[in-house]
């Protein structure tokens, strides 16, 4: 069992706690968070889920998971990291690039973007959460969920979505490269 806080409508805790699926079935406010993990060359990391994840299994996602019982955001991205890619982060690189309200799913997602300098067989996969990983392009990214591939958890996302998503990516690789 996986306990989370659950949160208002405004984000505000609410001092409940539901365990995650029973708070996703009822529609209970929650907490999320999500990375990008970008190498030193502009690529962005996308792990497949498990085929043996409850939602959307076998598909190409980035890094994320619940915000546990207890735990602060900054915490529960370093943990989902940590445990699913078997890297830390430092602690300076944890800050939100964004917070997105998702009426449909009925929770807060903290967005993420890290910069990291491993390679594909540095990263030790948690085999419960993660089948593989792969660096990609952004504009693989950007073609995919355009295209509405469905093997890609990013093509249900609106174009709006689609376009902030994208443009943090290109700007921190332009960051990055010293374009």
């Amino acid at each position: 069992m996986e306990l989370v806080d659950i949160v208002d409508e405004n984000n505000n805790l609410t001092g409940e706690v539901e365990d995650r699926w029973v708070a996703y079935e009822k529609g209970k406010w929650r907490r999320t968070v999500s990375s990008w993990i970008m190498n030193k060359k502009g690529e962005v990391l996308l792990q497949k889920r498990a085929l043996t994840k409850r939602r959307t299994p076998g598909k190409w996602s980035k890094t994320g998971g619940q915000v546990d019982k207890g735990e602060s955001v900054g915490e529960a991205i370093f943990r989902e990291v940590k445990e699913e890619l078997g890297i830390e982060i430092s602690k300076e690189q944890i800050k939100v690039v964004n917070i997105k309200k998702n009426e449909i799913n009925r929770h807060f997602s903290y967005n993420y973007i890290f910069v990291v300098d491993y390679k594909i067989e540095e990263y030790t996969i948690q085999k419960e959460e993660v089948d593989e990983v792969k660096y990609v392009s952004i504009e693989e990214i950007e073609e995919s969920a355009r295209k509405k591939d469905e093997r890609y958890n990013f093509s249900n996302w609106t174009e709006e979505d689609i376009n902030r998503e994208i443009n943090l990516l290109k700007e921190k690789r332009k960051e990055i490269l010293g374009e």
